[in-house]
């Protein structure tokens, strides 16, 4: 709806003033957006009419602060905490007012193009999901089929969904807190990827998510290919954390990380995992979950964990707690490739290839992967509370895509802990999520979240990091 906008046009006095404490500046979109209901702008610009506002303004602060390096959210929303966008009702559209706006979104009263259309995908999605979605009885959320296609639809809706004749989308996951030395790492396999003519799709903030999209991007230009295609998928839940960077050319915000997930293995041909921490071991986890349904088993899907020598021991700890939990046929569905670019991206275009004559076979789309089963278990938003981190079902006497959805949950609920604002209010009130299961799994789960902490790999700023769960048998 808002691609191939135009050069953002000049901001007189009259709607652009610096002030004390930011900047104030009245934004319209560059090309012509559906009209807004009256009750569409008071959903948006009222605090209690349904939440809207506060999950728009937070969405549109972590837009207009791209290049955050922190994920430290309390923090970043108390910095920020005068900020405030409202939307005015025009004849023609929409405009969108801000106040004590971060200056770093503009250049000489201009604001930066890029974070001028994610602001407007923001305002496109959040509207489209709440009245198209969650308020439409032609999607019933209670299904998996309903969840698949509300998922579509809001790719579709966000232009994301393309008709391409040659699978070429390939999904990078990592860490957003790793070193100098992964993120090169990431930079030179997004470069193979780029001189291959390899799009690059990521969850859209800094480190491994930033990494792949820059690589490619040169690589892109080298070989004059104009419509490189950098997407970043991202939820409300975590967009603080991870503000989406500069190079993210195509900006979607799904309703919650469920079908943020969802919409990454039915959108990508191939998948590349970089080091991270404990939520790129719950990307990990989701993936190989839906890889061990039974109706999957024939399904080809290219997985590369690939990084640079000093990430092999994060990769080694992993695999052995895949193996260990998940079995030894959970491994089959991964290669790990240490510190060759060139290989973990061969790897990867063979797969595509096999990707493409499966799907060719099956007449099944390249745009969207229809065929892979998900099971309902790992689709309904999973909200982490001291109640539900305490019932999760952690024993290994379950099948194996099972015990993956609740180890997912458990990862999901540490991530919440450390960067998620309501996580991590309840944490400063009753005190760390307590994590229960069979002796062995929590032994194997201490070990390898004591491993994420050694290797700092829990946060960005990890000069004192204190764990937000607490593991007992």
């Amino acid at each position: 709806m808002y691609k191939h906008m135009a050069r953002a046009r000049q901001y007189s006095p009259m709607v652009f003033h610096k002030i004390s404490r930011g900047i104030s500046a009245s934004i319209t979109p560059d090309t012509a957006m559906h009209m807004l209901s009256q009750h569409e702008v008071e959903k948006l610009c009222d605090a209690s009419q349904g939440g809207l506002h506060e999950i728009f303004r937070n969405s549109a602060l972590a837009v207009l602060t791209c290049g955050n390096e922190t994920d430290d959210t309390k923090a970043f929303f108390s910095r920020y905490q005068d900020f405030d966008i409202r939307l005015e009702q025009r004849d023609r559209g929409v405009k969108l007012e801000l106040s004590h706006a971060p200056s770093s979104a503009f250049v000489d009263g201009e604001i930066i193009q890029g974070i001028k259309e994610h602001l407007f995908s923001v305002l496109r999605d959040i509207i489209y999901v709440h009245n198209e979605i969650q308020h439409n009885t032609k999607f019933d959320l209670l299904t998996s089929n309903g969840i698949t296609n509300a998922i579509f639809h809001i790719l579709r809706n966000a232009e994301i969904i393309h008709s391409v004749e040659d699978p070429h989308l390939v999904v990078c996951w990592g860490g957003h807190s790793i070193n100098h030395v992964e993120y090169q790492y990431t930079k030179e396999v997004g470069h193979e990827l780029g001189l291959r003519g390899m799009d690059i799709c990521t969850g859209c903030g800094p480190g491994a998510m930033k990494g792949p999209m820059k690589g490619a991007a040169i690589a892109h230009a080298k070989q004059r290919i104009k419509t490189g295609r950098y997407v970043g998928l991202t939820e409300p839940g975590i967009i603080a954390a991870e503000a989406p960077n500069p190079i993210v050319n195509e900006l979607v915000i799904l309703p919650d990380i469920e079908k943020r997930l969802e919409a990454f293995v039915r959108v990508g041909h191939g998948f590349i995992v970089f080091p991270g921490g404990v939520g790129t071991f719950e990307e990990i986890l989701y993936l190989l979950g839906v890889l061990l349904h039974p109706n999957n088993a024939d399904i080809p899907f290219p997985l590369i964990f690939t990084g640079p020598k000093n990430s092999e021991e994060y990769f080694h700890a992993i695999d052995a707690f895949i193996k260990d939990t998940l079995g030894p046929h959970a491994a089959q569905r991964y290669q790990i490739v240490i510190d060759d670019p060139q290989r973990g991206v061969y790897e990867i275009k063979k797969g595509i290839q096999r990707v493409r004559e499966f799907r060719r076979h099956t007449r099944d789309a390249f745009y969207f992967n229809w065929h892979l089963s998900i099971d309902h278990e790992f689709q309904k938003p999973f909200h982490p509370t001291h109640e539900s981190m305490s019932q999760l079902a952690l024993y290994i006497d379950q099948p194996a895509h099972m015990l993956a959805a609740n180890l997912r949950r458990a990862f999901s609920g540490i991530v919440a802990g450390n960067v998620k604002p309501h996580a991590l209010n309840a944490i400063e009130h009753y005190g760390p999520f307590a994590i229960h299961g069979e002796s062995s799994m929590m032994k194997l789960m201490d070990d390898l979240l004591q491993s994420f902490i050694k290797q700092h790999r829990m946060k960005i700023d990890q000069q004192h990091y204190t764990p937000c769960y607490r593991i007992s048998s």
